[in-house]
């Protein structure tokens, strides 16, 4: 796994801010500490649920209440996409 994160701010269902940020080693957590300090934010709390979200679906959700300061959005999403995991035509 040696693809990237999507982040993205979402406000009233709209981008507001993205960015994209290596995640070598499918090592999300350190991927996603990068994108935050490029949004200027802070970490989100990660649960449970969340390791569990990635590792199923390879999306991550983290709402307001995820984090200890106020944020300017409504939800943050995380998306892993990896240009080798295409999927071959039949």
């Amino acid at each position: 796994m040696a693809g990237s994160i999507w982040v993205r701010e979402i406000k009233k269902n709209r981008i507001i801010k993205d960015v994209t940020a290596p995640c070598p080693d499918g090592d999300w957590e350190s991927a996603l500490v990068i994108a935050c300090r490029s949004l200027d934010i802070e970490m989100p709390l990660v649960v449970n649920r969340h390791h569990r979200d990635f590792e199923e679906f390879r999306q991550l959700r983290f709402l307001p209440e995820h984090f200890l300061e106020s944020v300017p959005f409504d939800r943050l999403e995380v998306e892993y996409f990896d240009p080798d995991d295409r999927k071959k035509p039949s």
